[in-house]
C-alpha cells in the first residue's frame, strides 16, 4: 500500500527534530500541523508497519529498541531511563 505523504514527513520529522531549535511539541505543531498526542499514535503505528520499516530501517528500528525498553521498565518496575547496576 505505501506510505502517504504525511506519515513520510512523520518519519523525516523523527528522524531530525533535535536539530530544530525550541521544544518537539511546538516543532510538531509548526512542522506537521499535528498535536503531540495525535503525532505519538501515528508513529506509535507506524512503528509497526512493514511499508515504514522499508523506507526508514534503521530509525524504525530505534523506535522498536525504545518501544521494548519502555515496556520493559514498566514491567519491571523501574524507571524507563535508570539503569540496573
Amino acid at each position: 500500500m505505501g506510505l502517504s505523504e504525511r506519515e513520510r514527513a512523520i518519519l523525516d520529522f523523527e528522524g531530525s527534530w533535535w536539530t530544530v531549535p525550541g521544544p518537539k511539541e511546538a516543532a510538531i505543531r509548526a512542522r506537521l500541523g499535528l498535536s503531540a498526542s495525535r503525532y505519538r499514535e501515528i508513529l506509535a503505528g507506524l512503528i509497526d508497519s512493514p511499508d515504514a520499516q522499508s523506507a526508514a530501517p534503521l530509525l524504525i528500528r530505534r523506535l522498536r529498541r525504545e518501544r521494548d525498553r519502555r515496556r520493559r521498565a514498566r514491567f519491571e518496575g523501574r524507571p524507563a531511563g535508570g539503569r540496573k547496576f
